[in-house]
């Protein structure tokens, strides 16, 4: 299989090699990229089911690349749900923890985990182990950046229209698309700095070690 490359790795090698998290400019232009992927991948009806800023890559020109396709699921229809348990703990949607079946739109959740994390360098609970995490998600109201004051009304509203705990209410990526977060995303030039300064320090030898153990879970129901 020949992919592109990408040497700067994923969004969360990028922050955690520049030791910064990411301005409310760059995480808009990054979530406009996936949510087109986001947008092509459910009209033809797959799940990707592990979106976070691991799974976001940015090539040299800036532009965001889904990745890690290998617990993305496929659905039969519009109105078909599945029942397997899986991805990453801090990401998952509250009906994939509670076995609820689900569709498209736990993507949708996972990305407005990825919009947190990306700003405040972690997702929510991270403080607690993921095992734990996952009781905790679906039994308490939706997270919110924890200092919303320093960010703009239309990124917390973006955040806030992703994570619906119900799918049902919850936007499409096509729907997100047209959010006044996402309409005012610049070009991904502004995304060539920080894909260079990683990629000198990947070069020079940085190193990736993650901040907080992660754990998969895959159950099969």
């Amino acid at each position: 299989i020949v992919m592109e490359y990408c040497a700067a790795g994923s969004v969360s090698d990028i922050m955690r090699l520049r030791k910064q998290t990411l301005t409310e400019e760059q995480i808009a232009v990054i979530i406009k990229s996936t949510l087109k992927g986001l947008e092509y991948m459910h009209s033809h009806m797959k799940i990707h089911r592990d979106i976070k800023a691991g799974n976001i890559l940015l090539n040299s020109k800036g532009e965001a690349k889904l990745a890690d396709f290998g617990v993305s699921g496929q659905l039969s229809d519009s109105t078909a749900k599945r029942n397997t348990v899986i991805g990453t703990p801090y990401w998952m949607a509250p009906e994939v923890i509670q076995e609820n079946g689900y569709g498209v739109s736990a993507d949708i959740w996972s990305l407005g985990i990825t919009c947190i994390e990306m700003a405040q360098g972690h997702p929510p609970y991270n403080n607690i182990h993921p095992m734990r995490a996952i009781f905790v998600i679906p039994s308490r109201p939706p997270p919110k950046l924890e200092h919303p004051e320093k960010f703009s009304d239309d990124f917390n509203s973006f955040i806030a229209l992703c994570l619906v705990k119900k799918p049902e209410e919850r936007m499409t990526a096509t729907q997100l698309l047209e959010t006044p977060f996402i309409k005012k995303a610049q070009s991904e030039i502004i995304l060539e700095g920080i894909v260079n300064e990683a990629s000198t320090l990947i070069s020079n030898g940085g190193l990736f070690n993650d901040d907080y153990e992660e754990v998969y879970i895959n159950i099969l129901i």
